[in-house]
């Protein structure tokens, strides 16, 4: 607690002066000396109200006092007031910049000094007031953003739990190996990072990013409502079957329209997108709606293309792997549909990556 003021002085008379004017209202202490004023303060810094120093002692002058008192931080928490005779408007300037407070000048005038250490005393009482509540207030903050963070990231990984559980039903549906989820988070990451990387336009943030890649494990949601003869078929498709297989991403829709309260409103939506669009193209050859360009979600494009990929380049029932340049080429030349330029220049310089990690999961599935 602050309740003190330091008076030092080589005078005796003037430091009992000062006291008599002061020492109804604060604790006075006295030093004689600048050397025993140094090791005062450094007993009594978070004690101090206030330090009235005079300029010229024996063993330390007032500069030298001076600056210890700003080493340890107390001149901005304390006011420090020079006690002197001197009149020079210079040497004044010269202590003023250095921090000191003000002035009091000998002879004194009792009314003056009282008047001028309680009104320095109030000031630097609530400032220190005010910054003690900004820190607390700030502190306080901080603790209720990181409680938020926490929030946010528990109410993330509860969000891609669901996606995860949800696309692990699918892949158990499909009879496929378990990897194909993964393979197509892993090719969509690739392509989103390059496309963020090259085209600022699309807005793809680290975040925007994530949900992406999260989501994109439902883009085959709806394939839960298609029936085990068309969908585990192992020979082509006829006409009328394929147009019941497309229908899965508006049955995927409607699955994810019945849990949407149970997520976040960003991944929610992401995944419907995706799950509705991921077989649009970019010409308008696409279905179920048959939109073109940008009017298809980027979310979507990118997984359309990274699905698109791991289909071929992966085993199923009806087809065995396409060797991964030949897939490759295929993507390009536009035999699985038309994609955006801008992203078959994504995939053109994410290439390796994209075989990289097909071979990765191939050594995998080896294993296994």
């Amino acid at each position: 607690m602050r309740d003190k003021i330091l008076i030092a002085d080589d005078e005796e008379m003037n430091r009992e002066m000062i006291s008599v004017v002061l020492g109804d209202h604060y604790k006075i202490v006295q030093a004689s000396e600048g050397q025993e004023a140094i090791e005062l303060i450094d007993k009594l810094k978070d004690e101090l109200l206030a330090v009235l120093l005079a300029l010229d002692m024996s063993d330390a002058d007032g500069l030298d006092v001076l600056g210890h008192i700003k080493e340890t931080g107390l001149l901005e928490k304390a006011p420090v007031i020079i006690i002197s005779s001197e009149s020079a408007y210079e040497t004044e300037r010269e202590y003023l910049e250095k921090g000191v407070s003000d002035f009091i000048r000998k002879p004194f005038d009792n009314v003056i000094v009282k008047k001028r250490v309680d009104n320095l005393v109030d000031l630097f009482t609530y400032r220190n007031n005010l910054e003690e509540k900004v820190q607390m207030q700030t502190k306080n903050l901080q603790r209720q953003n990181r409680l938020l963070e926490l929030q946010a990231e528990k109410i993330r990984k509860s969000n891609e739990m669901i996606i995860d559980v949800l696309g692990t039903v699918v892949e158990y549906r499909y009879l496929e190996s378990g990897l194909h989820i993964k393979r197509v988070k892993g090719f969509t990451n690739i392509l989103a990072t390059k496309a963020a990387e090259k085209y600022h336009e699309y807005g793809l943030t680290p975040q925007k990013i994530e949900v992406i890649v999260a989501a994109s494990a439902l883009h085959d949601i709806g394939k839960i409502n298609i029936k085990d003869s068309i969908l585990l078929k192992p020979g082509k498709l006829t006409h009328d079957e394929f147009e019941y297989m497309q229908s899965h991403t508006i049955k995927g829709c409607d699955i994810l329209e019945q849990i949407d309260e149970a997520w976040d409103n960003d991944y929610a939506k992401t995944s419907w997108d995706i799950c509705r669009y991921h077989h649009e193209r970019y010409d308008g050859n696409g279905y179920p709606e048959g939109i073109s360009g940008e009017d298809i979600p980027i979310s979507a494009q990118l997984v359309s293309i990274a699905d698109v990929y791991d289909a071929l380049v992966s085993k199923r029932i009806y087809k065995d792997a396409i060797d991964k340049d030949k897939a490759y080429h295929m993507i390009l030349m536009g035999e699985c549909g038309v994609f955006s330029p801008k992203l078959m220049q994504c995939f053109r310089e994410c290439r390796k990556q994209f075989e990289e990690l097909a071979d990765k999961y191939d050594r995998l599935e080896v294993s296994d």
